[in-house]
């Protein structure tokens, strides 16, 4: 990761342990952090913890995707664990779920070694380099993004106290209008 990037992710850590010592819960759109939503990614190629690359632009445009950034080390991603979960096992059939894993402050083999103990049902890729951090300018870990079926961000998120249900059930239910 470069120094800019890992600077703009230690300030976004700070953003995140605020969110946790009992703020409100924080929402990029509200507060300007994060990508913007309305904005169409560029497409990211990341290696897969278990092997082999995932190239996340192949899904961007073909249905709903949630990115989210995390860290071993994160109290708030281990509170949204159960919530991902839960939200995985109602949607993981119309929505591509993705944990991406920091490169701040744990290895690659610490990631795995982690979902040994705390499996997810989705693919966790690795963001060696901070490629995804950066393309998605993401703040802090615990940050969550939704991209609609035509690629576009419809939701950012960060911290524990996101709901993660209602964010996509509110994304499906727009596509389902529109």
């Amino acid at each position: 990761m470069t120094r800019l990037g890992s600077r703009v992710l230690a300030t976004g850590l700070a953003v995140a342990a605020a969110a946790s010592a009992g703020a409100q819960p924080v929402s990029a759109q509200e507060t300007r952090i994060g990508i913007e939503v309305g904005r169409t990614p560029a497409g990211i190629t990341l290696a897969d913890v278990r092997g082999g690359e995932v190239d996340l632009g192949r899904y961007f445009g073909s249905g709903p995707v949630l990115l989210e950034f995390w860290a071993t080390w994160c109290e708030n991603c281990e509170a949204l664990y159960p919530r991902m979960l839960e939200a995985h096992e109602r949607y993981g059939g119309r929505v591509s779920f993705f944990a991406i894993a920091v490169a701040v402050g744990q290895s690659e083999r610490r990631v795995r070694s982690h979902l040994d103990d705390h499996p997810v049902p989705y693919p966790t890729l690795w963001d060696a380099r901070g490629g995804a951090v950066r393309a998605f300018e993401t703040p802090a870990t615990s940050y969550i993004v939704i991209l609609d079926s035509s690629g576009r961000v419809a939701y950012t998120g960060l911290g524990r106290d996101q709901d993660v249900d209602a964010a996509i059930r509110g994304v499906l239910e727009r596509e389902t209008t529109d």
